[in-house]
């Protein structure tokens, strides 16, 4: 399974979201620190989910990283994310 598959799936299992999206932006860094050349480093994510309501944005993402933490202690260098609510999109 590629490591956008397993982003997506245990976003999924922790949000119960409305909406996710992970994009592999690996290309995009190429030759950058924390790049590797088989890509799969960097990510962007969308996640709409009644679960932000009411957290701020650091909140948020520090839900996201948990969620993520064994991905990101293995090969994901890099996290771009939006986290919205439904009543914010």
């Amino acid at each position: 399974m590629s490591a956008s598959d397993r982003i997506s799936q245990k976003l999924k299992l922790a949000f119960n979201s409305n909406k996710i999206e992970v994009i592999d932006e690996s290309h995009l860094h190429a030759g950058h620190a924390g790049a590797r050349p088989e890509g799969e480093s960097h990510f962007a994510v969308t996640i709409i989910s009644e679960k932000f309501t009411g957290l701020s944005r650091v909140a948020r993402h520090k839900l996201v990283y948990d969620a993520l933490r064994d991905e990101l202690n293995s090969g994901v260098h890099a996290l771009r994310m939006k986290t919205l609510t439904p009543e914010e999109i």
